[in-house]
């Protein structure tokens, strides 16, 4: 087994518990704060790390792209996303998540000029399938009031993630993954410091949403972004964002281990369904076949 497979399969688990972090704390917070704060503590987090592997001088001299990399991504997702949680499921926002490598394979292949095999065109697909199967009984517009914008805010996240993704592959290459993701969140805490401190909430918020909004900043973003930015370098940006086909199946177990959700057998098909497509989409799997009628070599 390829040895990056492990820390896709670390940062899929890692980005599924986050949702579950993202909706406690914006409950409590409030969207600008939620954002600020995660996008803070993770830029805090890193910084010792990079000053340890002496990967300053990399961020002073790429701090243009890098900056403007973290507006793309996380800026606007994480403010996307903080507002949508306030009406959507943590199950169905990271659901929706998963169209991030349908997005992140169309900006690749126009931009990047990526080429894509008929064995990974089709595990994207197929992984496409799964993600609207589970999320079927689950995107009824007519729901709780202003879900249906919800759904289309959380959508343009997804949508910024692939384009931050070919962005970073394009211009960000052959910098080191962590001077990335530590200038992007620092960028990102200076962008959103005066519209957090604007919508700070009057009522002082419970211990649970600094707690939530902590885990979120630490664990699911800034070591998150190492594990991203790293395997962009590896494996590049359209493989990369498949990992957004399995952060469901994780958060949905995260929500039936601490909000007590029932798993169904619906979920566990469509888990299997999504992880059968995720093998193919990121080339684990092949198929000599296909990639032979599509007129490319496996």
């Amino acid at each position: 087994m390829p040895s990056w497979i492990l820390e896709y399969l670390l940062l899929s688990a890692v980005w599924g518990t986050s949702f579950l972090f993202m909706q406690i704390s914006v409950h409590e917070l409030g969207v600008m704060p939620t954002a600020a704060l995660r996008v803070a503590i993770a830029a805090f987090t890193l910084l010792p790390w990079l000053h340890w592997r002496g990967q300053w001088g990399a961020l002073r001299a790429h701090w243009r792209p890098i900056a403007l990399a973290g507006l793309i991504n996380p800026v606007i997702p994480f403010v996307l996303y903080a507002y949508a949680l306030q009406s959507l499921t943590t199950g169905l926002a990271s659901i929706l998540n998963a169209t991030t490598p349908l997005f992140g394979a169309v900006i690749a292949l126009l931009w990047l000029r990526e080429r894509l095999t008929a064995s990974r065109v089709l595990g994207l697909f197929i992984g496409f399938v799964g993600v609207v199967a589970l999320a079927w009984d689950r995107l009824g517009l007519g729901g709780s009031p202003g879900s249906g914008w919800a759904v289309l805010v959380c959508l343009g996240a997804p949508l910024m993630y692939g384009l931050g993704a070919s962005f970073t592959q394009r211009h960000l290459k052959q910098v080191p993954s962590l001077a990335i993701a530590t200038g992007s969140l620092l960028a990102s805490s200076v962008a959103l410091a005066l519209p957090a401190l604007w919508f700070w909430p009057a009522a002082t918020p419970a211990l649970h949403g600094w707690l939530a909004v902590i885990c979120v900043g630490v664990m699911c973003t800034g070591f998150a972004y190492v594990l991203f930015f790293r395997l962009i370098e590896r494996v590049g940006s359209a493989r990369t964002l498949t990992v957004t086909f399995l952060i469901p199946v994780f958060a949905i177990v995260a929500g039936a281990v601490w909000l007590d959700e029932s798993i169904t057998l619906r979920m566990l098909v469509c888990g299997a369904v999504i992880l059968t497509g995720t093998t193919l989409s990121t080339g684990l799997v092949r198929s000599r076949w296909l990639d032979g009628l599509g007129g490319r070599k496996p």
